[in-house]
């Protein structure tokens, strides 16, 4: 490591250390409902540094959700997440915002999450709607993951996917299976260690193939192939007589 990555490393370092006794004055302000998470994402599998309240059930050395592994995949692209609203898988409704902690580089290195479990809230905002006449029903929100455990965080996109594919891997063309690799890589599956290989064991295919179609799922992303080109590298890495 040169001097320049050192210096870099303890600014971020430094970063860490001053934000970690600011989360528990934020979470005091907005009491129980509130959880504070401060995520280092130089190490993703273990990402949380510091924590805050108890909203989603996670602890130091807990894993990112997938909204940190989106950010990851983005890079310097990356950008705040603001007053967002999901639901968690065991239904509870939560309004968050994600602050990216850069260092003097630019490089994003960590996150400041703030959850706040506005189940009640919304169930009283219904309920009011109702009894007025003018609520309207509720719409859709997306569900986050969140664990302490990594690996089920990718299991959970892994679900996901199929369930939206309803197809097994051997039912996809060679475009679905591109597509899958794409949206993984963009959510960020791909930014944590073991994860090509953690594909690779849940969609039954060898290591080599997945890795050869997220390097072709990239590639495309780049520079869309010529449709016209009857060539498919892909599937000749496949080494499991079509259900790799």
């Amino acid at each position: 490591m040169s001097v320049g990555e050192t210096s870099v490393e303890a600014e971020r370092d430094a970063v860490i250390a001053a934000l970690a006794p600011v989360i528990d004055g934020i979470a005091a302000t907005f009491g129980p409902v509130c959880e504070v998470v401060l995520h280092d994402y130089r190490r993703p599998e273990q990402s949380v540094v510091a924590i805050a309240g108890s909203v989603t059930g996670r602890a130091v050395g807990g894993a990112m959700s997938e909204i940190g592994m989106r950010i990851v995949a983005r890079g310097e692209e990356a950008a705040d997440e603001l007053n967002y609203v999901t639901r968690t898988r065991t239904g509870q409704t939560l309004k968050s915002s994600t602050m990216v902690l850069r260092d003097s580089t630019g490089a994003v290195f960590g996150a400041l999450c703030v959850n706040l479990d506005v189940t009640t809230l919304t169930e009283a905002h219904t309920v009011l709607g109702a009894l007025t006449g003018i609520g309207r029903p509720p719409a859709e929100l997306p569900v986050t993951t969140f664990g302490n455990d990594i690996d089920s965080v990718v299991d959970v996109i892994l679900d996901d996917h199929h369930l939206r594919q309803d197809r097994a891997w051997a039912g996809l063309d060679r475009a679905a299976r591109l597509e899958l690799f794409r949206s993984l890589d963009e959510r960020g599956v791909f930014a944590v260690r073991r994860s090509v290989e953690q594909v690779a064991g849940r969609l039954g295919i060898s290591r080599a193939s997945a890795y050869s179609y997220l390097s072709q799922a990239r590639a495309a992303t780049e520079a869309p192939p010529d449709p016209t080109d009857p060539t498919d590298s892909t599937d000749s890495t496949d080494s499991s007589g079509g259900h790799a």
